[in-house]
C-alpha cells in the first residue's frame, strides 16, 4: 500500500526535491521532526489541531485525505500509538515525504500513503473500512481568491476539480457506519460544510478555533459520525494565543504536549 518513488542506492529520493529545498522540523515539542518543502505550503497548526480532534483509540483505522507530509496522520499516532493511518495524496513529491516522515519518526509500520484523487480513490483505500475518516481540504473556492504562483501551495489551497463536495463524498464512502468524520476549515465556509453533510449524519459538533479571545473564528473543526441522528452541538472551542500573542495553555497542551480535543 505505500507508495515508494524512485530512489539511489542510499536510499534517497531520486526526483523532486533537492535537501536544501527542504527543512527539517519539529511538532509536538520535539516529539515528532518532519520534512517538508522550504517554499510553498507548509504544515503549521491546523493539521496538528485536526488530528487531536479525533476520537481514535488503539487499533482504530483512520484515512487521512490530502495528507501532505503526513503531519496529521504522524500526529495522531503520537497520541494514539496503536492506531494506523492510511494517507491519500494528489502530489507525488509530498506523498514521497509523508513517507519519509514516516520512516524518520519509527512509524512506518503505522503509517501507509497511497497516491491518488479523492474524485476517485485507489481500491487500497477499502469502502466502509475506516472508523475515523479526517480531512484539511483545499479551503478556497476556484476563483474565489487570488491564485499563488507556486503550483503546489496552490494545489493545496485552493479548490480544483475536486471541490468541497468531493471530499466529502469521498470521507464518508470511506467511513464504516458510526465512524467519525472530522474536517478543519475555514469559519466563513461552514455554512457550505454543514450543508453537504446527508442527514444521515449526526451527533455534529462545530469547535471553533478563536484567534484571541474576543476575536472571530477563523476556523472550525466540525465532526459528525456516520449513521447518528444525534443532535448538532456548538461548542466553547479553543482561544489560540493569548493578549501578548503566544499560545494559551489550553493550546500548547495541544500543539506541544500532543492532548487531545474532546468534541
Amino acid at each position: 500500500m505505500t507508495l515508494l518513488p524512485p530512489r539511489d542506492a542510499a536510499g534517497r529520493n531520486t526526483g523532486d526535491f533537492a535537501d536544501a529545498a527542504l527543512t527539517e522540523d519539529a511538532f509536538l515539542g520535539g516529539r515528532l521532526r518532519l520534512r517538508q518543502p522550504a517554499a510553498g505550503y507548509r504544515a503549521a497548526i491546523d493539521p496538528v489541531l485536526l488530528a487531536a480532534a479525533i476520537p481514535a483509540a488503539a487499533g482504530d483505522s483512520v484515512a487521512d485525505l490530502g495528507c501532505g507530509v503526513a503531519t496529521a496522520g504522524l500526529c495522531l499516532l503520537a497520541r494514539v500509538p496503536g492506531a494506523r493511518v492510511s494517507g491519500l495524496e494528489l502530489q507525488a513529491p509530498l506523498a514521497d515525504l509523508a513517507i519519509q516522515n514516516a520512516i524518520l519518526n519509527g512509524c512506518s509500520d503505522r503509517l501507509a500513503v497511497v497516491l491518488g484523487d479523492v474524485t476517485a480513490p485507489p481500491a487500497a483505500l477499502i469502502p466502509g473500512g475506516f472508523d475515523h475518516v479526517m480531512l484539511n481540504p483545499p479551503y478556497l473556492e476556484s476563483g474565489a481568491a487570488r491564485v499563488s504562483a507556486h503550483e503546489m501551495r496552490r494545489i493545496a489551497t485552493v479548490e480544483g476539480p475536486a471541490n468541497l463536495a468531493a471530499w466529502i463524498t469521498c470521507a464518508l464512502g470511506l467511513l464504516r457506519p458510526r465512524g467519525s468524520l472530522t474536517v478543519i476549515h475555514r469559519a466563513d465556509r461552514l455554512d457550505r460544510l454543514l450543508a453537504l453533510l446527508p442527514p444521515a449524519c449526526g451527533d455534529l459538533a462545530v469547535f471553533p478555533l478563536w484567534p484571541r479571545q474576543g476575536e472571530n473564528a477563523k476556523r472550525v473543526l466540525v465532526q459528525a459520525r456516520k449513521g447518528s441522528a444525534g443532535p448538532l452541538r456548538f461548542l466553547a472551542g479553543l482561544v489560540l494565543h493569548d493578549a501578548g500573542g503566544g499560545f494559551t495553555p489550553a493550546a500548547e497542551a495541544v500543539l506541544r504536549d500532543a492532548r487531545g480535543l474532546d468534541l
